[in-house]
């Protein structure tokens, strides 16, 4: 039978997401479960890989390990082909190595990241960032916005449609109903109110509605406990209130083996554990690792064999 067809974007040019796909690409293990569609510019790529050359990164423009327009461009029309070969059956999940935030807004698309981009050029509503590893999986309940937020962010509906999902994602993905932590956002889970008041105005509302949805799940947890609980075994997947409480402690236990998955798109997507590393960019001493890890995931979950 065929193997799943992933397409992989390169990411931006001038970051590590060349070498990391050549050695990737290049690899006995991804070769062996995915054929992978290379979506990029062959003038920054060295090696002989076959791939979508949309010639649309003119080294001229770009300096290696510099933010530009002309970079964020190219890497924002990297990932608008991989949608569209989704889309058209001629792919059957996409993998991407890392954009740069501040080249994609000087390009002039005020995004925070892929998964922002993914979800307004499929019409996604509903959509979600999932890490997933061999130790537990991390969910995030906001995603990239300044911590100052974080609080008036959280909302009830849109927690328990988030536990929701991850519930769905494990059914789905790993055939397992899961167990589900829910962490607090303040020390000690509020503390009855003494810490702040989010556990008892949104987080704990959200966990019962779920309960009564018959999702297994448990919450509000301290934070400075949930991950110790579900490293020993007691959870499957934790969901964080913001973007570092979730990443510290998952890339401590597990960086670049776990992998990001984008959950709500009408496809699967994932992607590295890691920035564009424009400080080693055109060294040859990026490991490609978290890449590899997002291509089994990616085949993995197309559903494919």
């Amino acid at each position: 039978m065929a193997k799943p067809r992933i397409a992989v974007t390169m990411g931006d040019p001038a970051g590590i997401g060349p070498e990391i796909c050549s050695k990737a690409l290049l690899s006995p293990e991804v070769q062996k479960i995915a054929d992978c569609i290379l979506i990029g510019d062959k003038r920054f790529i060295k090696e002989n890989i076959p791939m979508v050359d949309l010639k649309n990164a003119d080294p001229k423009k770009i300096k290696i390990g510099i933010n530009s327009k002309a970079a964020g461009q190219a890497s924002f029309e990297y990932l608008m082909k991989a949608i569209e070969l989704v889309k058209t059956g001629k792919a059957d999940a996409i993998a991407t190595a890392p954009i740069n935030k501040k080249s994609i807004q000087m390009a002039g698309h005020k995004f925070q990241g892929h998964t922002e981009i993914l979800a307004k050029y499929t019409n996604t509503k509903k959509y979600a960032m999932l890490f997933v590893s061999d130790i537990f999986w991390v969910a995030l309940a906001t995603i990239h916005i300044p911590f100052n937020h974080v609080s008036k962010s959280l909302n009830r509906k849109k927690l328990f449609e988030l536990i929701q999902m991850v519930d769905d994602a494990s059914i789905k993905y790993r055939k397992i109903k899961p167990r589900i932590a829910v962490s607090g956002l303040n020390p000690h889970a509020g503390e009855s109110g003494i810490f702040g008041k989010e556990e008892i105005t949104t987080i704990t509302p959200a966990v019962n509605d779920a309960i009564k949805a018959g999702i297994d799940v448990k919450g509000p947890i301290s934070p400075d406990a949930v991950f110790h609980l579900a490293r020993s075994g007691m959870f499957d997947i934790v969901i964080a209130m913001y973007h570092d409480q979730g990443l510290i402690p998952l890339k401590l236990l597990a960086f670049g083996k776990c992998v990001n998955v984008t959950i709500g798109l009408p496809f699967v997507r994932t992607s590295v554990d890691h920035g564009t590393g424009f400080d080693i960019a055109g060294m040859n001493v990026a490991n490609p690792k978290s890449l590899i890890q997002a291509i089994k995931v990616a085949a993995l979950f197309s559903g494919k064999k």
